[in-house]
């Protein structure tokens, strides 16, 4: 009898450890299958899909409302590109560009227009981004390239074009990020003037050498956060 108790007694705690041994390796597969989703979010290249893409701290989400004329919700389903854009309008904030294009549906209705336009990011005269556009979906910004690229626009102070040395930073960091996230060349930052040959953003056309500049200041940065990622610093 005392045999047949103390049987039982092994026996319920070989089943206690077996259910702790599967306990920890449930958890330990668990834990390694958060690490592999962090690799493939956050690592640049094939794995660096739109849908799965946030923008950093520094980047103000105030998503336009969906509506036809400036988000429609089409999916972004690949990203071969970067447009940057000028929004024309001299000494206007990023917050002011961001409500036309969210007021485009009333605008529209009130004139008696179909005006189409909209960017996933506008970059400020004080360095402020705002992201209009979640980076999974078209913006109404480049034409016949709105399928495939991200869209930046650019406030100026004055008539030129040129950005002042606030916005050039800030465009510049977050430029640089999109290339590291997504993988991308040199070529692969664009104007708006290489898609449909518009005068936007107006200085960096008509200054070639201003435009080569800030092409290689965002190269630089993506270089930067690559051996930021390799290096641990």
């Amino acid at each position: 009898m005392r045999k047949s108790i103390l049987k039982r007694r092994m026996s319920r705690r070989k089943r206690k450890q077996l259910y702790t041994a599967i306990g920890f390796a449930g958890a330990a597969v668990l834990l390694l299958a958060a690490i592999a989703l962090v690799i493939v979010l956050t690592r640049p290249g094939e794995s660096a899909e739109p849908g799965t893409i946030r923008a950093p701290d520094y980047v103000t989400e105030d998503f336009l409302v969906k509506n036809e004329y400036s988000r429609p919700g089409k999916p972004l389903e690949k990203v071969n590109g970067i447009v940057i854009h000028y929004v024309g309008n001299p000494n206007t904030t990023a917050k002011n560009n961001r409500n036309y294009f969210n007021n485009l549906p009333k605008i529209n209705l009130k004139n008696k227009t179909e005006v189409y336009a909209s960017a996933h990011f506008i970059v400020g005269l004080e360095g402020e981004i705002i992201q209009c556009i979640p980076l999974s979906e078209i913006a109404y910004a480049s034409n016949t390239r709105n399928s495939d690229t991200i869209a930046i626009e650019n406030c100026h102070p004055d008539e030129t074009g040129e950005f002042n040395g606030k916005t050039y930073a800030s465009l510049v960091k977050l430029a640089g990020w999109l290339c590291y996230t997504y993988d991308l060349k040199e070529d692969q930052v664009i104007r708006h003037y290489d898609v449909k040959g518009k005068l936007c953003p107006l200085y960096y056309v008509e200054h070639e050498d201003a435009w080569l500049q800030l092409k290689a200041d965002i190269m630089a940065e993506k270089e930067a956060l690559v051996k930021e990622a390799e290096t641990g610093r």
